[in-house]
């Protein structure tokens, strides 16, 4: 296996217990909102995006699979879409998911775009379901994720709406900031003779991470602290 791969791997290995605890919600970012005005929102939606693995996982997923820049924007886009309706629709009308329910189902959505992108359908002899709509679809469920993290914080009544906006602005410019080392490491790495070997190599991670998070939250769910 070439040494640049194996480094790869052992990082994502690395960073996978760190990244089942990154993604909680702290006392210090409560703080930060107590203290601060719509800004304090944008910078805690920003903060939680950028260390938010289950949504980059399933984004680096999605951007395996594209080859343009204008595909990347255009599922990226709808993406975003999807998990904005979500994030500021419930939020604001007060729906709330378990957690541990909502995370287990986005473990799988990283799951998926791993089996999808190693051609796990077609070695089935399955057609695969429409990309875009699929990606739009778990967009929806992504943004119940971030929605149940927005308000496992106590954020009030005075300018509940506005406040609800300003952390998907911070997601989206913690989404944005997230996926630029990654699109430029994967459309980098895609002129390299190794690239075949990584990409397999991380679809497969994305599929071992996409179980192993699930079964976490799973436990989680039916072993509540």
């Amino acid at each position: 296996m070439h040494s640049n791969l194996k480094k790869t791997l052992l990082l994502f290995c690395l960073l996978s217990p760190i990244m089942v605890f990154a993604h909680d919600v702290s006392d210090s970012d409560q703080a930060i909102l107590d203290a601060g005005g719509l800004l304090s929102y944008i910078y805690v939606g920003a903060k939680h995006m950028v260390t938010g693995y289950d949504h980059l996982l399933f984004l680096a997923g999605v951007v395996f699979y594209l080859t343009g820049f204008k595909d990347i924007v255009k599922f990226i886009t709808i993406f975003t879409i999807g998990h904005s309706i979500t994030l500021i629709g419930a939020t604001y009308a007060g729906i709330r998911v378990n957690e541990h329910i909502i995370d287990a189902i986005i473990a799988l959505s990283v799951f998926y775009k791993g089996f999808e992108n190693i051609g796990g359908f077609s070695k089935m002899n399955i057609k695969a379901p429409n990309l875009l709509a699929m990606v739009f679809g778990f967009g929806l469920i992504h943004g119940l994720g971030l929605s149940t993290r927005l308000q496992s914080f106590n954020v009030g009544s005075d300018q509940f709406l506005a406040k609800i906006v300003s952390f998907n602005v911070g997601v989206e410019l913690g989404q944005v900031l997230a996926l630029i080392p990654i699109v430029f490491l994967i459309t980098q790495w895609q002129s390299k003779s190794s690239y075949t070997a990584f990409y397999k190599a991380a679809n497969y991670y994305l599929i071992i991470a996409g179980i192993g998070l699930f079964v976490y939250q799973l436990y989680g769910y039916f072993n509540p602290h």
